[in-house]
């Protein structure tokens, strides 16, 4: 029965320079056989074995598993195909050193939903195949490099897969250990198929089925070709997707975390002082924009927002320089008349009141409680000078109530004149933040007291 079919399979690299690797390869392989696949390095071998378990994609061509096409596979198949019907034993072992001997075999089953103690099970049982059982305990660097090939082997065979594909699994053996790992695999390849890339011609020959040439990407013979006995159609079937517990998931992680105290403390050690210097920088970025806010709240305080009965007055010649002159005053923009009128300042100003009644003050008022943060004190000022008078040795005199001359007096307060007098603020606090009380005064407490 086949079990595997290439069909007219290329590959080409293309890093830079473009390599072609295989060149049309039309293999089949039986159910359960030995192929040793020889020829010379930079012939395609062990491109031949990556395509056969889908470790890589073919270019052209078509790879039949079980009469299944696998032209239209997705990575959740190929990574299914994989695990599921392909062992690889490979020649650097690749075992994980800080995990046991039990623990490398069983972590082939991870992806397959295996409760931990089947896993245990068939781990055991896979050791015991290789003739490992009594090392399960034991870490990698423990055992010599004949005891990790097998233990290699006994990882490939634990899912129980169709094929196993072993790339130069005795290239870094001695001869002796060589001779009992080709064993091993002759007697693997009586229930299923084995695919092995081998530089040694001698070992392949004494146990291999099937030695398959290759050179420059080609077949170039074969000692015993698969002979197609029916037709078969390729059609897709989807294979089992792989599913790794959420348990199985936590424990190795844990396990990796554990093994590896020293870094992974001083990772976390760095990872902290980056979330640290993060949260450092994000406080210092709120705190110094709080206090811009408040600076500038502190410093806009000292401008304040002044409404006035009476605003300046201001020109509206501007808008219409004709407005307002002549006799009757109605001539246009662009007059027809050939008159020159003389332009009258006093005609085009206007003056805008600003009506203060009692119910626009209770509005302002109540701004400080209906605006928290925006509005910090209001203050009211009034425009007419007091008469105050003032006794100085014995003699009544009137006291100068602004800076300007002594003619200013009596004027309504208005622009280029500060005028002394006026209500407090009721905000205590507001009044000596910006003013110190000197010679043991108080801030007035009724209507007849003044601040000077």
């Amino acid at each position: 029965m086949e079990k595997l079919k290439l069909e007219n399979i290329h590959k080409t690299y293309r890093n830079g320079q473009i390599v072609t690797a295989l060149r049309g390869i039309s293999l089949g392989f039986r159910a359960a056989e030995f192929v040793a696949i020889v020829g010379p390095s930079g012939c395609g071998k062990t491109t031949l074995l990556n395509v056969i378990g889908g470790l890589d994609t073919y270019d052209d061509g078509d790879l039949v598993i079980a009469n299944t096409s696998t032209k239209f596979f997705k990575d959740a198949d190929w990574d299914a195909y994989r695990n599921r019907s392909i062992g690889f034993v490979f020649q650097s072992y690749n075992l994980i050193s800080h995990q046991t001997v039990l623990q490398n075999v069983e972590i082939a089953m991870t992806l397959s939903g295996v409760s931990a103690k089947e896993r245990k099970q068939r781990a055991l049982q896979a050791l015991s195949d290789v003739g490992l059982a009594d090392q399960a305990a034991k870490k990698p660097n423990q055992l010599s490099g004949g005891q990790m090939q097998r233990v290699a082997v006994a990882r490939a065979l634990v899912n129980n897969p169709d094929i196993i594909l072993a790339d130069e699994p005795t290239g870094a053996l001695d001869s002796r250990t060589s001779v009992q790992l080709m064993e091993l695999l002759s007697q693997i390849a009586k229930t299923r198929l084995v695919i092995m890339v081998t530089h040694n011609l001698e070992l392949a020959t004494t146990y291999s089925s099937r030695i398959v040439r290759l050179l420059d990407g080609e077949v170039t013979s074969d000692s015993n070709p698969y002979e197609e006995t029916e037709t078969t159609t390729p059609t897709l079937s989807r294979f089992k997707k792989t599913a790794m517990s959420l348990v199985t998931a936590t424990t190795l992680s844990a396990k990796n975390l554990l093994t590896k105290r020293g870094r992974t403390i001083i990772t976390a050690f760095a990872g902290s002082i980056g979330i640290i210097g993060v949260a450092l920088v994000l406080a210092l970025s709120s705190g110094l924009s709080s206090y811009i806010n408040t600076m500038q709240t502190e410093m806009l305080t000292g401008f304040p927002i002044t409404i006035s009965a009476t605003d300046q007055s201001f020109d509206m010649g501007g808008r219409n320089p004709f407005q307002g002159q002549g006799p009757g005053k109605t001539y246009t923009e662009f007059p027809d008349s050939t008159t020159i009128y003389n332009y009258d300042a006093n005609d085009n100003r206007q003056t805008h009141t600003n009506l203060l009644t009692p119910a626009y003050l209770d509005y302002i008022a109540a701004l400080p409680s209906a605006l928290p943060g925006v509005v910090n004190t209001i203050s009211y000022a009034r425009g007419v000078t007091m008469n105050v008078l003032a006794d100085a040795d014995g003699t009544i005199v009137q006291f100068q109530t602004s800076r300007g001359p002594a003619s200013d007096r009596g004027e309504v307060l208005g622009f280029g004149s500060t005028n002394y007098w006026q209500a407090m603020p009721d905000n205590a606090e507001f009044i000596l933040s910006l003013y110190d009380l000197i010679g043991g005064g108080h801030l007035p407490e009724a209507k007849n007291e003044i601040a000077i």
